[in-house]
């Protein structure tokens, strides 16, 4: 009673402070004794003995179980401010708060519920009266949640050589200084990551680690995490202080991918209304983490911000061998997201003359064995062996669509420069994929 005064538990301050005082050098909880007295001779007046042992013998087995579940859960948190002078084995305490639990609602169900609820309530009282004090039990389930986390990652990189190329899911990371000045990337990424991928988005600061840019960074990450909570987005989000883009990316291309799974994907991002400086630091970006194996996107976005989310059409050319499952596969996965629940994937296929037949044979099978969501009249094949023509094609079919997803390659990208970017002005908002890793649809 006297430490429920200390918790300013009850809603009358006169009672906190009445029951909170103690009497001399041991500090002896007088008045709360009283106050029990009082309480206990009520009872006895009402002469229900059963109804009093009932409520004791609830609170008492509460008690039990909860040093039992609390020994469980700082076994698996490992804290290290978690020192007891007894020190119980995991299944013991697991045993002991299963047992209390199960023996409370064999005694009576509703004096049990009575009871956990009563305990609830005081324990959101002393939390809201503690504002600020962090030892509580968020702070067991984050030890708890930490340490699983520990072990599932070091799982996963272990059977990370085994892994089957059907299996394969998205990591991506993503190094942007514009994080602040547009939405429209962020938000595509935190797409691409809803269920199937996982995203690691680095904030890049440019210049020399000092104290200016690290609080600099500090303060940047304290506006991403609101970022990630208001919206609900599933993506890790970090600084990254670096004197230049270029060392930015080789920094990033070594961070340890999330949950244990090695990134595979960069997202570059540009708009239309960039100057071709932007451009060429993406060019240049495609270049230098060639080497890694990692298959790069490059995202061209404008003022149209995707529209109504209702279409997305995927060109495939000569030249997309490599790439066809994998533009395919981040059609699917926006699919999950509820923005892009309702939309419609088109596939178009642009092929030599002599070979549309066979190839819309294999495009065929592939969409069908993968039991990928696409209707057959949504894939239209057109026999082209002219450049222009191809881009009267697109401009015709795509002008209005949401996403139009275009491959292209390193051998590609080495020849054209920037220009491969640059193409189709008339469209909306594009996603250039290359891929580099062979990837199976199953």
């Amino acid at each position: 009673m006297q430490a429920l005064g200390k918790d300013r538990i009850f809603p009358s301050q006169n009672i906190n402070k009445f029951l909170s005082e103690g009497k001399g050098d041991a500090n002896e909880p007088r008045n709360a004794t009283i106050a029990s007295a009082v309480i206990v001779l009520f009872v006895v007046a009402v002469g229900n003995v059963d109804f009093v042992a009932r409520i004791i013998s609830m609170f008492f087995m509460l008690t039990y179980g909860s040093l039992c579940t609390i020994s469980f859960l700082e076994h698996f948190a490992a804290r290290i401010n978690y020192r007891p002078s007894f020190r119980s084995r995991w299944y013991i305490s697991l045993f002991g708060a299963v047992m209390c639990l199960f023996m409370m609602f064999q005694m009576d169900p509703l004096y049990a519920i009575i009871a956990v609820t009563a305990v609830v309530v005081l324990y959101r009282g002393i939390q809201k009266s503690r504002e600020g004090y962090s030892y509580n039990l968020g702070e067991i389930f984050y030890g708890a949640m930490t340490q699983a986390t520990r072990f599932s990652q070091v799982q996963l990189q272990k059977s990370r050589s085994g892994k089957r190329l059907s299996n394969w899911r998205p990591s991506i990371v993503m190094v942007n200084s514009r994080t602040f000045d547009r939405s429209t990337p962020l938000l595509f990424f935190s797409w691409l990551c809803y269920r199937y991928g996982f995203g690691t988005y680095l904030h890049y600061i440019q210049g020399e680690f000092n104290m200016q840019t690290l609080r600099e960074s500090r303060k940047s990450m304290s506006v991403l995490i609101t970022y990630v909570q208001e919206r609900q987005s599933h993506i890790y989000m970090d600084t990254i202080i670096s004197p230049s883009l270029r060392t930015a990316i080789l920094q990033s291309v070594q961070v340890p991918g999330m949950s244990g799974v090695e990134n595979n994907t960069n997202l570059f991002e540009f708009s239309e209304h960039d100057k071709k400086e932007v451009i060429n630091d993406i060019y240049e970006s495609c270049i230098l983490t060639e080497v890694t194996g990692m298959n790069n996107l490059v995202l061209k976005h404008g003022d149209h911000f995707f529209g109504n989310h209702g279409y997305i059409h995927i060109w495939l050319t000569w030249h997309d061998h490599s790439n066809v499952n994998l533009m395919v596969l981040i059609a699917y996965i926006l699919l999950a997201h509820p923005d892009w629940r309702h939309a419609e994937i088109s596939v178009f296929a642009a092929f030599p003359s002599d070979q549309a037949n066979e190839q819309t044979i294999k495009l065929k099978e592939m969409l069908a064995a993968g039991r990928i969501p696409i209707s057959e009249k949504n894939i239209k094949i057109m026999p082209t062996d002219d450049r222009d023509n191809f881009d009267q094609l697109v401009e015709l079919r795509s002008s209005r669509a949401d996403l139009v997803i275009f491959g292209f390659t390193d051998e590609l990208l080495k020849e054209k420069g920037i220009e491969i970017f640059l193409r189709h002005p008339e469209l909306n908002d594009v996603l250039f994929v290359s891929a580099q890793q062979r990837i199976l649809i199953e």
